[in-house]
């Protein structure tokens, strides 16, 4: 058992360190657990193999939110994380990173983590408030010329569980919405931002608040969608689409 674990240790080692760029994927919970959560880091890993990424994932915050683990990557994907998953010490290093030009990318419930700590709120840019029963409902392409937009048709249909946030707490880009008119929305407004990006404290933040069954991560649009992001934040490269 410890010559098997010895080598599975190894071998996340190997992968941080290979292809174009690396990434943690990181998927803490300390309330809501997606069943997803699996499928999600799967997703990942054969996006790594795919377009040629160090994939490392953990729930561990201890082993790798310091600061001699945490810049050997170049973006941290926040994957359905919930609740308070890091302490004083691990926000302080994590803040470091973002400060130091790294890449943040928050998926789904990524926006339902660490309500007390106000600089993640303006790093996620909006947190989550409430959703209505998952239903399909018409999203809508805000902006194309990004990362993984490029193969969305201008208005499209999907079937998501589609929160609602709280204010903006920095200047977003939106990249998608969901048009409310085409779903029962649990709170008022026309307004129903998805997904968004930002320069933040010398960082990047990607967020899409897709992916919260577990079939979708084997929708091939949502992996492009879900792949830009990460290549943005980890790359900081544009991408024009028109």
């Amino acid at each position: 058992m410890k010559a098997f674990l010895a080598a599975f240790l190894a071998s996340c080692s190997m992968a941080a360190h290979a292809g174009q760029f690396n990434v943690l994927v990181f998927s803490k919970t300390a309330g809501w657990r997606h069943e997803s959560i699996l499928a999600g880091v799967a997703a990942v890993q054969e996006m790594g193999k795919l377009h040629d990424f160090g994939v490392v994932w953990t729930e561990d915050a201890g082993r790798v939110f310091t600061d001699q683990e945490l810049p050997k990557y170049q973006a941290v994907v926040f994957l359905l994380t919930t609740g308070d998953v890091l302490d004083e010490r691990q926000q302080a290093t994590f803040e470091r990173f973002i400060k130091a030009g790294g890449g943040y990318v928050g998926v789904h419930s990524a926006a339902d983590t660490e309500h007390g700590w106000p600089w993640y709120t303006r790093l996620v840019g909006r947190m989550f408030v409430s959703h209505p029963a998952i239903q399909s409902a018409v999203l809508t392409v805000e902006e194309r010329n990004f990362p993984g937009m490029d193969r969305y048709a201008r208005r499209s249909l999907a079937t998501e569980e589609w929160y609602d946030f709280g204010p903006a707490r920095s200047d977003l880009t939106y990249l998608m919405t969901v048009d409310g008119s085409t779903y029962k929305s649990a709170t008022a407004g026309s307004f129903h931002p998805v997904s968004w990006y930002q320069q933040v404290d010398g960082g990047r933040s990607f967020y899409t608040a897709l992916g919260h069954l577990p079939a979708t991560y084997g929708d091939p649009l949502f992996r492009h969608h879900l792949y830009g992001g990460i290549y943005w934040a980890a790359t900081g490269r544009s991408f024009k689409a028109d």
